[in-house]
């Protein structure tokens, strides 16, 4: 672990249960990786949460964001509506606009179809790659795309407009999609669909997030299956700038309403063996409003990365999960020895060192705001 000896699929999955002061060593050999590679900077992006559609193909049995076309709340954005959300992050010092979005509605619904023809558009992926240029022309702000799978073609017409794009893995368990799985009626949950995915990002140099949803019925292997799938990527295009550690939360309403989410120390032991699986030069993130009581403590397992935390829009994935402050997550990092800095949606290393992944159009918004370091000029700690 750490005299560099590379953790084996069966120690790592004999990690995740640990308990007691086990555990607590466990964590603590994590952290101090962490310290190795990171320091005790702990970075976060601020903003603006687009839901550009909520409309979606798939049918995941723990969504609350998706909505069939008649359903109340059902929408695909306007431009105008797009662009005023961008320019109430740029008042309060947003440096990125998160696209997050249903997966190809048009593909299910013909409501979807006749709205993205009204736009002038035929796909959903179409408007996306135009009202992301229009986002950096207008207001400044980077865009960064979690469209759901996509092909190679779609990603390079993206590329130009998205400082980073993301796809959550969740997992590489084909189990979880048949029938009373959680990903029985998403076929783009597939794993090898999404590996996919991820692969087309290494190979044309685009800067990608991804994860793993834990809670959801996966096995202790699936998750060291699923962590070790994401190393072999990165050490392959060197393309992976952070990985999130999520957990599962049970929604009212949903197929999954009654599912236990996983325990907090569970998670502490993923986000450890994440961080041991990973090694020290991966950024690991953790959502602090799905922790809202306990985030904190994964400082000590590991992690340096809080992800987006907006103070404008909600976290419309998690509606019930309100975003903390930036000043009190600011202040827990100070507490227990860290200190919070804002990045753009584009990770330091690749703004400084990676400068391949980065389109020009890209890199020279990033140089305007980013400091000698990589992170955003001043601090971007506003309250």
């Amino acid at each position: 672990m750490l005299d560099g000896r590379a953790l084996s699929r069966g120690e790592a999955i004999g990690l995740l249960s640990l308990t007691g002061e086990a555990a607590e060593n466990l964590w603590s050999a994590a952290a101090t990786l962490r310290d190795r590679g990171k320091g005790r900077v702990v970075s976060y992006s601020r903003k603006v949460f687009i839901p550009l559609t909520n409309l979606c193909r798939d049918s995941c049995s723990y969504c609350t964001f998706r909505k069939d076309p008649w359903e109340p709340g059902a929408r695909i954005m306007t431009p105008a509506e797009v662009l005023a959300v961008t320019e109430a992050g740029k008042a309060f010092h947003c440096t990125e606009a998160l696209f997050t979005l249903g997966e190809r509605p048009e593909q299910r619904y013909p409501e979807a179809r006749d709205t993205l023809h009204t736009l002038g558009y035929s796909s959903t992926l179409e408007y996306l790659r135009d009202v992301s240029e229009l986002v950096i022309q207008e207001t400044g702000l980077l865009p960064h795309a979690n469209p759901g799978t996509m092909t190679r073609k779609e990603m390079v017409s993206l590329r130009d407009v998205n400082a980073s794009m993301g796809l959550m893995l969740e997992n590489v368990s084909e189990r979880l999609c048949e029938e009373g799985g959680p990903h029985h009626d998403a076929p783009s949950k597939h794993p090898k669909v999404r590996l996919a995915t991820i692969r087309n990002a290494g190979e044309l140099k685009i800067a990608f997030t991804t994860g793993l949803l834990i809670g959801i019925g996966e096995t202790a292997e699936e998750i060291i299956d699923s962590l070790y799938a994401i190393r072999e990527l990165d050490e392959r295009y060197h393309h992976i700038q952070e990985v999130i550690i999520q957990n599962f939360r049970a929604k009212p309403g949903t197929p999954m309403a009654s599912h236990p989410e996983p325990s907090h120390e569970f998670m502490l032991n993923s986000v450890a063996v994440a961080r041991l699986v990973l090694g020290k030069g991966m950024n690991i993130q953790v959502p602090p409003n799905l922790s809202p009581d306990s985030y904190a403590e994964f400082l000590f397992c590991g992690i340096n990365d809080w992800g987006g935390i907006s103070p404008v829009t909600k976290d419309f994935v998690n509606p019930e999960a309100p975003w903390p402050e930036v000043a009190r997550v600011s202040n827990d990092c100070e507490k227990h020895g860290f200190k919070l800095r804002a990045r753009l949606p584009v990770y330091p290393e690749f703004v400084l060192r990676k400068k391949e992944f980065l389109p020009e159009k890209i890199a020279n918004v990033a140089a305007s705001v980013a400091d000698s370091e990589g992170y955003v000029s001043g601090g971007g700690s506003y309250n």
